[in-house]
């Protein structure tokens, strides 16, 4: 079960994770550096698929330990529908343990988690550059308790 958590995303809205999965799935992309051509190169991927992601009503929350300005150019260079969270204390990387070992930014991890914050997909480091498996992954749902 991924932790819950309550955070705001570049534009001041507040999101709480349990309730975000009642409405679908979500892909919590952790992305070690705004601007880099990774990050780039996977960020652009998810606006590319957004199609897809959203047929199964998924949300992508992407987040950085860039801060807040950063991310909102980073957003606009790149046209991306996703959310993005400045997460520049390392809160939201510590609670999914999520900090790469001796430098201050996050691991390329993407969780997707869905219903019950059951966690459905983990992908790490290259693999969570090219997202069509954690897409896919949007479309499983997790046993019912007792089942």
């Amino acid at each position: 079960v991924a932790p819950d958590f309550t955070a705001t995303d570049i534009d001041g809205q507040s999101l709480t994770l349990s309730k975000l999965v009642e409405s679908g799935p979500v892909i919590l992309a952790f992305v070690p550096k705004a601007f880099t051509s990774g990050c780039t190169a996977e960020m652009k991927a998810y606006r590319d698929h957004s199609d897809e992601w959203r047929q199964h009503g998924a949300r992508v929350l992407a987040v950085s330990m860039d801060d807040v300005e950063t991310l909102k150019k980073w957003r606009a260079e790149l046209k991306a529908p996703q959310t993005f969270i400045a997460d520049p204390q390392g809160t939201l990387v510590k609670l999914y343990d999520t900090k790469m070992f001796l430098v201050g930014m996050a691991s390329r991890n993407s969780f997707v988690i869905g219903p019950g914050r059951k966690v459905l997909e983990v992908q790490k480091g290259g693999d969570a550059i090219e997202p069509s498996s954690a897409i896919a992954a949007c479309s499983l749902r997790a046993p019912d308790a007792g089942h």
